[in-house]
């Protein structure tokens, strides 16, 4: 079964980029997108640091372009997956009445990390951490999908 998954971080430039590149790697079937919460860097590519950091793993980030989230991705989207607590608030504060698309944080796919959300590198600046947690949850959520 083909799902449509959606990334959602502050900015689009790092965190839910690099999200969408690894699990289009990991899980090629389904339809996926990335977005931001804020509007900063519509048009712009993923921030060159987290590039260079997820193509030392093999992954591309060179095609995507940050975009702002909408209320409308509730009805694009399948399952909306957000980097931390204040991501899943500003999702959930678009969402339409009445609709139902679930919700998650990622690291919730990951829980033998102990993490509860995604480090935000483009201030920690641990490109490498932010993209083992990211690895980490996306095979759990590719797993997830397939039950």
């Amino acid at each position: 079964m083909t799902h449509r998954i959606l990334f959602v971080c502050l900015g689009n430039i790092c965190r839910s980029p690099a999200a969408e590149g690894v699990f289009r790697i990991r899980a090629p079937h389904h339809t996926t997108d990335s977005a931001g919460t804020m509007g900063w860097h519509v048009g712009n590519a993923p921030y060159g640091p987290m590039q260079k950091a997820a193509s030392a793993r093999g992954v591309d980030l060179s095609d995507l372009r940050a975009r702002q989230f909408t209320a409308r991705d509730f009805d694009d989207f399948d399952l909306i997956i957000g980097m931390d607590a204040n991501n899943i608030a500003d999702i959930e504060d678009r969402r339409p009445r009445g609709n139902t698309t679930p919700v998650q944080l990622l690291t919730e796919f990951a829980p033998q990390t102990g993490a509860d959300h995604v480090p935000d590198p483009y201030y920690t600046r641990d490109f490498d951490g932010a993209l083992d947690l990211i690895e980490a949850a996306v095979t759990g959520l590719d797993a997830h999908l397939s039950r």
